[in-house]
């Protein structure tokens, strides 16, 4: 308690509006995680009904549907052909996939660990191909999308940019081909129709979209919030910039892959990520290669370097011992910390770190 008083003068005058802060930063935080379990339970039954297999519910549906939202910001902020708006834009490119091979995977590992009534303990039962082939897929988007930092020449950009969109349209046509299909796992009845066992299409999509929606605005309203604790508490503008509004824009439309690792549908959970990942690196970054100057900065290019290499670890490990631990996951969580570590250092040596 004495804490609490001692930050609620420190804010001054302002400290009305601290509590407010706090009381919108919880609420939205549980309006989130509601949202998100609405998400998991309508999604399910919308591949079931399209008949979909799980590789596609997660790694499209569900991973496009969360990602897309908060996609927007960069694409207006590009197309709008203003130049300090276009660095805004890559900037939240290039964060997204790092955010995702980073803390999204630190937090379904976590997940892995702490749900101790998951059947499969610590080891994820994904579907091994659907999950090294979204691995695969966003390697090679991802550096072929940040090389173009390094080619001047705008017809090769414009190859790369239309060659990026093709990429991700053979990913999804070979996702939507393969696996076991959701119908096959048990789902738990409808939210907006608990008595029917077969619900129609309309409280099914109904039910996805007000979930949807309430990710979303739930989301917009943490980031907001958070934002003005951490003002209040004199967080350094450069944190607030590059570490925490980052992760409260990302994680937030992840949350679903809590849900689905606690019910044990791993390959949901994983591609719910890995299915955003190679979305965010492919037909995004397309855009930005070919309608913004696409030079990236030192940090920029850090975070590259350490998403690629975060993903090029639990591929290598799912590859070789045909399983995917918790641990290996938990680890790509430390590469977030590097990151951590350069900015904050960076900020006191006067390293490059915008």
């Amino acid at each position: 308690m004495g804490i609490m008083v001692k930050v609620f003068y420190a804010v001054g005058g302002n400290g009305m509006s601290f509590v407010i802060s706090i009381f919108i930063l919880i609420a939205s935080l549980i309006a989130i995680l509601f949202a998100a379990a609405l998400f998991t339970n309508g999604i399910e039954w919308l591949g079931k009904k399209l008949n979909l297999s799980e590789g596609a519910v997660g790694s499209v549906l569900a991973a496009v549907g969360t990602a897309l939202p908060e996609t927007m910001i960069p694409i207006v902020a590009i197309l709008s052909g203003h130049a300090d708006s276009s660095h805004v834009g890559i900037g939240a490119i290039l964060g997204a996939p790092f955010m995702l091979a980073t803390l999204a995977f630190f937090v379904v590992g976590v997940s892995a660990r702490v749900f101790k009534n998951r059947k499969q303990g610590s080891t994820l039962t994904v579907d091994h191909s659907i999950f090294r082939r979204d691995i695969r897929f966003f390697l090679i988007v991802f550096a072929l999308a940040a090389a173009m930092a390094f080619v001047h020449l705008q017809w090769i950009r414009y190859i790369v940019a239309i060659l990026l969109v093709v990429l991700y349209i053979v990913y999804v046509y070979h996702t939507v081909r393969d696996g076991k299909g959701v119908g096959e796992t048990e789902i738990e009845p409808l939210v907006f129709a608990k008595k029917a066992e077969q619900p129609g299409i309309f409280p099914v999509v109904l039910q996805v979209v007000v979930a949807l929606s309430l990710i979303v605005v739930g989301a917009r309203f943490f980031i907001y919030s958070l934002t003005d604790v951490a003002q209040a508490l004199n967080v350094s503008p450069l944190l607030l910039s590059l570490i925490i509004s980052p992760v409260a824009t990302e994680l937030p439309e992840k949350f679903n892959s809590i849900f689905w690792m606690r019910d044990g549908k791993d390959t949901l959970a994983m591609g719910n990520i890995t299915g955003a990942m190679v979305f965010q690196s492919s037909v995004v970054p397309a855009l930005g290669i070919a309608f913004t100057s696409w030079e990236l900065s030192m940090t920029a290019l850090l975070s590259v370097v350490l998403a690629l290499v975060s993903a090029a670890i639990v591929f290598y490990y799912a590859r070789r011992h045909q399983r995917l631990n918790a641990n290996v996951l938990i680890f790509s969580g430390s590469f977030y910390l590097v990151f951590v570590g350069y900015v904050i250092l960076g900020s006191f040596l006067g390293w490059p770190v915008q």
